[in-house]
């Protein structure tokens, strides 16, 4: 099997995660600049050569896209043509970062922590999520 790379794409930050090989454990790589993130994706194409790359997906609680999934579809269909050689898959991230925030209070991270970190455990997340999912 290959790795697969997760995003969790902001209007500010872009949080990144990636699976082992063997696709059981999840790991966040880091978090990127909305603006520049695009030499930071490259560099991890390069160095875990995913065939999959899951981004999440942004909708309202009832499900339905808004403003921020159709940018997102946006940049997956230029990410998608760019490299299509990979596989890109949307992923519902519903509540993921609530799911984070929850996660480092209970580790009792700080609060400039939390917002340091939280994009890229967001992205653990949403790679965990579609993990457990594709085993089924």
């Amino acid at each position: 099997m290959s790795r697969v790379l997760a995003l969790d794409i902001g209007s500010v930050r872009v949080g990144a995660a990636v699976s082992d090989p063997s696709r059981i454990i999840a790991q966040g790589l880091g978090v990127w600049n909305a603006e520049t993130w695009q030499k930071d994706f490259d560099e991890a194409l390069a160095k875990y050569e995913p065939a999959v790359i899951v981004v999440g997906l942004p909708a309202r609680t009832d499900g339905k896209p808004g403003e921020a999934a159709e940018r997102v579809r946006g940049i997956v269909a230029g990410l998608s043509a760019k490299y299509s050689e990979r596989e890109f898959v949307m992923w519902d991230e519903r509540f993921t970062t609530v799911i984070a925030q929850r996660a480092m209070l209970e580790a009792d991270v700080s609060r400039r922590g939390r917002k340091k970190k939280v994009d890229k455990v967001a992205a653990v997340v949403i790679l965990e999520d579609w993990l457990e999912h594709s085993r089924t």
